[in-house]
């Protein structure tokens, strides 16, 4: 096994579910922990219509209002060596919450390693723009967005092929 798969947590963000089984998916593959970030508040239908200017995720990805705060400081990352964060693209890169995420932990000499799902967007400049907002020195690395459909099989050859 990759030396890289010997501490791995899988951490992920899932507004409608499809991450979350992406994220489960790795899980098992990796034989790996997993830790759901959640907001304090959760989002709503509404909050999610980014077709509504004035939605709750139209108004956060504009900069319009704070980040959303978490609901726990639980994530257990000063465990791990590796983290697989996990998440929905929206306009072109992770929710806000994810940026809460790597705000709020110490994430010093982690490797974070993104996933993300989406019908046809990939990561774009997300790792940049994580690594402007992250806590300590991470290396972020920009890894590769999965149709929800992807199987267990075709997640555990992708992590086990970085290096």
């Amino acid at each position: 096994m990759n030396s890289i798969l010997s501490s791995v947590l899988i951490a992920y963000f899932s507004a409608t579910g499809t991450t979350a089984n992406v994220a489960q998916k790795l899980a098992t593959a990796l034989d790996a922990p997993i830790y759901e970030i959640r907001p304090a508040q959760p989002y709503t239908d509404a909050d999610l219509n980014w077709h509504d200017e004035s939605s709750r995720s139209s108004l956060e990805m504009d900069g319009k209002i704070p980040y959303p705060e978490l609901a726990d400081l639980n994530a257990p990352v000063t465990d791990y060596d590796t983290i697989f964060l996990g998440f929905p693209i929206w306009w072109g890169t992770s929710p806000k919450i994810v940026n809460q995420f790597v705000k709020s932990y110490d994430l010093t000499d982690k490797k974070i390693i993104l996933f993300a799902t989406s019908g046809s967007s990939g990561l774009g400049d997300t790792a940049s723009d994580l690594a402007q907002d992250a806590t300590g020195t991470p290396e972020i690395i920009n890894g590769r967005r999965f149709p929800a459909s992807v199987s267990t099989d075709e997640l555990k050859t992708w992590a086990e092929s970085i290096k």
